[in-house]
C-alpha cells in the first residue's frame, strides 16, 4: 500500500517525496502495534548520554539510526532486499560499526535497553559483543510475543510506568507465557 505510486495518504506522500518521512513513522505504519509500542516507550523513557540519540532503530542495511531520520521510498526498498540475520554481512557490518562507535561514547554506568527480540541472535549477538553488561532488556518481555510486547510498552508509556531492566548477558530469555493484557482503548 505505502509503496504504490498511487498512494495518496500523508505518510505515503512524504515517503515518496524529496524529504522523506521519519523512519519511526514508516516502521510504525508497517508493523503497527509492535513498533508503535517500541517508539512510544522509547520516547517516554530514553535518557540519552550526551552526544547520542536516545532512540535508535535497527535497520537491515544502515545499522543503528536515529528514529527521527527521514527515509525515502528508495531506502525502504533497500531495506527490503536484506533479511535481518546475524550471518548476513550487509546487516551485521553496519550495526557492528554503529554499536562499536556508540559504545565508545557511553560511560561504564550507561545502559543500552534493547526493545527488540531477545530470544534470537539477530540483535543480541551483535549488540552484546559491543555493550556487554550494559545491554539490558525489560524483564517482562520473557515469554511474550511481538504483539504482547508492543501492547505492554504502549501501556507503560501511556501510564508513565517504566519497566525493570535486566542484563541480556546470561539472562533466561524464554519462559512461560504471561497472562494476556486486559484490553484497553487509547485515544489516537
Amino acid at each position: 500500500m505505502i509503496l504504490r505510486d498511487q498512494a495518496q495518504f500523508p505518510l505515503a506522500r512524504k515517503l515518496h517525496g524529496k524529504s522523506g518521512a521519519p523512519i519511526a513513522d514508516v516502521f510504525t505504519f508497517l508493523s503497527g502495534l509492535y513498533f508503535r509500542g517500541k517508539i512510544a516507550y522509547a520516547n517516554a523513557f530514553a535518557r540519552p548520554a550526551r552526544g547520542t540519540s536516545g532512540v535508535l532503530v535497527i535497520t537491515p542495511t544502515r545499522g543503528l539510526i536515529d528514529a527521527r531520520t527521514r527515509i525515502r521510498l528508495d531506502d525502504l526498498r533497500e531495506f527490503a532486499e536484506v533479511d535481518i540475520h546475524e550471518a548476513d554481512p550487509r546487516y551485521r557490518m553496519p550495526i557492528e560499526c554503529d554499536a562499536r562507535d556508540l559504545a565508545t561514547k557511553l560511560s561504564a554506568q550507561s545502559e543500552v535497553v534493547l526493545l527488540g527480540s531477545i530470544a534470537t541472535g539477530k540483535y543480541v549477538d551483535v549488540l552484546l559483543a559491543n555493550f556487554g553488561q550494559r545491554l539490558r532488556f525489560p524483564a517482562d518481555f520473557v515469554g511474550r510475543g511481538d504483539m504482547s510486547r508492543g501492547g505492554l510498552m504502549l501501556r507503560c508509556a501511556a501510564d508513565r510506568q517504566e519497566l525493570s531492566y535486566v542484563p541480556v548477558a546470561g539472562a533466561i530469555v524464554n519462559g512461560k507465557r504471561p497472562p494476556k493484557l486486559a484490553p484497553r482503548k487509547y485515544a489516537t
